[in-house]
């Protein structure tokens, strides 16, 4: 299904992308981003035509590396920063290919939940990393 969110909202299609040892793959955002230095799931804007699946699928190749094989929606959170409205279309991947990267030049870990838990993120993440501590219990 094409992307059909407004104009005004930035729609982002977010891997939760968790490895067999159950870490889960993070990302720390460019300085120069907005939100800049804290770490994110990985993924990136659905473009207009685009579905969701095939945003997820282009942006974790192109971002880390990673081919996603097989996928589930987790959640969808609206958030506003006030400078910037988003709406991150989460999707728990836990079937993928590839060697995890930052192709960008962005650094990537693979963390623990409780790690996850002392990460910094925007705070649009803070409900991903509740359900991804509710997903791995």
């Amino acid at each position: 299904m094409p992307n059909t969110v407004p104009d005004a909202v930035v729609h982002v299609a977010v891997g939760v992308v968790v490895n067999p040892a159950r870490e889960i793959l993070v990302a720390r955002r460019h300085q120069d981003q907005h939100q800049g230095g804290l770490w994110e799931f990985p993924g990136g804007k659905v473009a207009p035509g685009e579905s969701v699946q095939q945003a997820l699928k282009r942006e974790l190749k192109e971002e880390v590396n990673i081919v996603v094989r097989e996928c589930a929606s987790l959640l969808k959170i609206h958030h506003d920063y006030g400078d910037k409205q988003v709406l991150l279309d989460v999707w728990y991947v836990h079937v993928f290919a590839g060697d995890a990267r930052g192709c960008e030049g962005q650094p990537v870990r693979w963390v623990s939940v409780p790690e996850l838990e002392t990460l910094e993120f925007p705070a649009a993440n803070q409900g991903i990393v509740a359900a991804v501590r509710n997903l791995l219990a």
